[in-house]
């Protein structure tokens, strides 16, 4: 690839945004004499994490002037699918690939779109997007694959991070934004209860507000099945097993209810439901929760009275509790800990998901989702569907009806009624739970179009590959973890024949005879359309404007005029976004999970991040100062698991669940649950542990349960040293349940109750 050209060539200073995590730290390419002509600085201006970056930020560049980025259309060679059935697990061999014009394959693409929906209607296609896109081509994908496709289905990664934090903030306030406060009042906060987040390593800028806070003599809480390098700086860590969050709130609940430490005020005059949460956690007593979760007694009520007698606290919840199939209803329980106290709408108070991809919180507001139109708006609404067709110049009977959400899609493939995909932005094959079967899926497709940077897992499936832009040459807005908006320049030039994306949807809906629809000559007129797409809606971004973005750094949605200041803290005024005002208190009663540890699976399987790397590698892999740091994922096992398995140095342990097995180096961590074993998911191939993974889904979110399967361990090696060096617990409905101090107890799948 060639050296990078700036957008502005006058300029030795570029302004840009990180690429990964939703914090969306402010960067600047600064010229240099080195390879490839430019550094990546800091910048000293954007408001937040002012002058820091982390590894993944400083390396931001790198992956952006790879030599393996994809320069131009390819297109597979007739040949191809009949060779492509025999393809191994890792996909068709890319050396399949044949370059084309964009001509010819803007024309092919939409030739090939027009025969299915011919034969099969206008659902046969579908459309996959990204959390980490634009707003404008978030939005701009929505009203492609319902205005230029006319299909229903479309959906996004988003949905394996934020959908249960998003049912739950709207069940519980009627509407979702990532954090209810903006993240410089966390400094202020006098009580902190991080649940199943691990900001260290996966929002690393954000670490300095926390330590700002306990500087002020914060107290904070980590709640983890590991003692993650965030529960370093805690004060308490809850070492808890994956699956118990809610459990463990309604402890805190019957707390704070029977001793009546909970804010009555707050509760009479802005909540309904305090009976329903009442009668829910009656049963669960500090020690009944005690016996469930092996956490001592003293431990659950220190939190809830600490909690509640702060004069300002703050929960933050993230994927650890999500992504389970009870993911709404433990976050359900974090919120009523916030409603119930009172800390909601108030300095150094509130809720927040903390929101992992660079545009998650954006992602989802603007129409990626099967169910929405931009603006949080529902596309089963009448009044939605009156509003956004006017402002996109259709009528509203011609908007499709609510698909199906992002793993679901791959079923529909399986089942025949989806024919056709289009990939912007994401890549399922690794990213998704039971990914064997997205593979399986996405040979069935007739057509299977991959837009991205690289050759991903997903594009070694694909009939045709079109070169993206990465967010150095892609104008737009974004919308971090606090609901700010904010303006990103243009950095470089696209290399090659790389299109912006936003283009890339236009001419295409252009070539499909719906391009009157999108006559867009710039990022900013999308925007523009967005407003006014928005305008009423809960995500309110009509008082926006890239004139005000670029002058003021940024501005909170929601926003409904020109003349006002934004929105940084929701819910001051102690109106929630319900039609009565009113904030919803939900009664939880803990579930199982989907899969439940038996003899033959006695172990429990999780998933996360690394702070070197993001989502499914594609980017961190091809950076080699990222890779040195973690070159291949580890399952990391307590010492008590590994002394089962008569661990020696260099010894490998084989994972395997009821949908396939894998084998990987090991950590030994004393630092981790005893009954659970981790495994980081940046890698795809034979590497991947999404082929373990657990596909089933929340009811309501539609969140896949990627943070609980039950799996069985032996050391790989075993042929070598002798079979059965595993002690298996006999088949009685016993399950392991570690107290505080770790030793290891036992107790009864009917002990349990739940």
């Amino acid at each position: 690839m060639a050296s990078p050209v700036a957008a502005q060539p006058n300029k030795d200073r570029l302004p840009s945004h990180c690429c990964f995590c939703s914090m969306q730290c402010g960067i600047e390419l600064v010229r240099t004499e080195k390879e490839p002509g430019f550094e990546v600085k800091p910048s000293p201006d954007f408001p937040v994490a002012t002058g820091r970056l982390c590894q993944k930020g400083f390396h931001s560049m790198t992956h952006a002037v790879h030599p393996d980025r994809l320069l131009h259309p390819q297109r597979r060679p007739s040949a191809w699918q009949a060779a492509s059935d025999g393809a191994s697990d890792t996909g068709p061999s890319s050396a399949a690939w044949e370059r084309t014009s964009w001509d010819s394959a803007l024309d092919d693409i939409a030739s090939r779109i027009r025969s299915i929906q011919d034969r099969y209607g206008p659902d046969a296609v579908s459309v996959f997007g990204g959390g980490s896109l634009t707003n404008e081509v978030c939005y701009l994908l929505g009203k492609f694959t319902r205005v230029a496709l006319k299909s229903r289905y479309i959906d996004y990664n988003g949905r394996y991070c934020m959908s249960s934090a998003a049912a739950a903030q709207n069940k519980a306030f009627g509407i979702d934004r990532g954090l209810s406060l903006p993240l410089e009042e966390l400094s202020q906060s006098r009580y902190i209860i991080l649940a199943g987040t691990n900001i260290a390593e996966c929002q690393p800028t954000m670490m300095p507000y926390l330590l700002a806070a306990k500087k002020r003599k914060a107290v904070i809480v980590t709640i983890d099945p590991r003692q993650t390098m965030t529960s370093r700086i805690a004060d308490i860590h809850v070492p808890l097993q994956p699956g118990f969050d809610s459990v463990f709130v309604s402890g805190l609940l019957h707390v704070i209810l029977n001793e009546r430490l909970y804010d009555a005020e707050f509760v009479t005059k802005h909540t309904d439901g305090i009976d329903e949460v009442r009668a829910a956690v009656h049963e669960f007593s500090p020690d009944r929760v005690s016996l469930y979760t092996g956490i001592p007694v003293e431990v659950i009520r220190t939190i809830a009275r600490g909690f509640a007698k702060a004069e300002s606290g703050v929960v933050l919840t993230a994927r650890g509790l999500e992504q389970q199939t009870n993911g709404v209803e433990h976050t359900l329980n974090y919120i009523n800990l916030c409603l119930l106290t009172g800390k909601i709408g108030k300095p150094g108070s509130g809720f927040g998901a903390v929101t992992g991809q660079a545009n998650g919180q954006g992602g989802r507001e603007h129409g990626q989702k099967a169910d929405q139109l931009p603006g949080y708006r529902m596309i089963d609404d009448p009044a939605a569907r009156e509003h956004v067709a006017r402002v996109w110049g259709i009528e509203p009977a011609s908007l499709p009806g609510k698909g199906v959400s992002a793993y679901e899609l791959f079923g529909k493939i399986d089942d025949g009624e989806i024919k056709a995909m289009i990939v912007l932005g994401s890549n399922p094959v690794v990213s998704s739970p039971n990914s064997t079967r997205v593979a399986e899926a996405l040979r069935k497709l007739e057509l299977l179009v991959v837009v991205d940077l690289f050759e991903t897992e997903t594009a070694a499936y694909a009939h045709w590959l079109l070169p993206g832009t990465s967010f150095l040459e892609a104008e737009g807005t974004l919308t971090n973890l606090e609901g700010r908006v904010f303006h990103r320049a243009q950095a470089l030039q696209p290399p090659g024949e790389a299109m912006p994306d936003f283009k890339l949807i236009c001419t295409l809906a252009d070539r499909l005879g719906r391009g009157k629809y999108f006559r867009f000559d710039s990022p900013e007129a999308v925007f523009d359309e967005l407003r006014r797409a928005t305008a009423g809606g809960k995500a309110d971004y009509s008082g926006i404007t890239y004139e005000r973005l670029i002058a003021e750094q940024g501005v909170f949605w929601p926003c409904p005029s020109e003349g006002h200041p934004g929105t940084p803290r929701m819910f001051e005024d102690g109106a929630f976004a319900h039609p009565d005002g009113r904030a919803q208190l939900h009664g939880i009663t803990p579930q199982k999970p989907a899969e439940t540890t038996d003899a033959q699976y006695p172990y429990i399987l999780t998933t996360g991040r690394l702070g070197s790397h993001y989502l499914s590698g594609t980017q961190t892999r091809r950076t080699d100062a990222l890779m040195k740091k973690a070159a291949a994922p580890v399952a990391e096992l307590h010492p008590s698991l590994a002394e089962k398995l008569r661990l020696r140095f260099g010894d490998k342990v084989r994972l395997t669940t009821r949908r396939g097995s894998l084998v990987f180096d090991v950590k030994i961590a004393q630092e981790i649950h005893p009954t659970t074993i981790f495994v980081p998911f940046h890698w795809g191939g034979s590497l991947s542990v999404n082929r373990l993974t657990n596909d089933a889904l929340h009811p309501i979110s539609r969140m896949p349960e990627f943070k609980i399967c039950a799996v069985r361990v032996e050391r790989a090696d075993r042929e070598l040293y002798g079979a059965g060096t595993e002690e298996k617990a006999p088949d009685t409905g016993v399950t392991v349940q570690p107290a505080a101090n770790e030793k290891v107890r036992l107790r009864t799948a009917s002990e349990s109750g739940i």
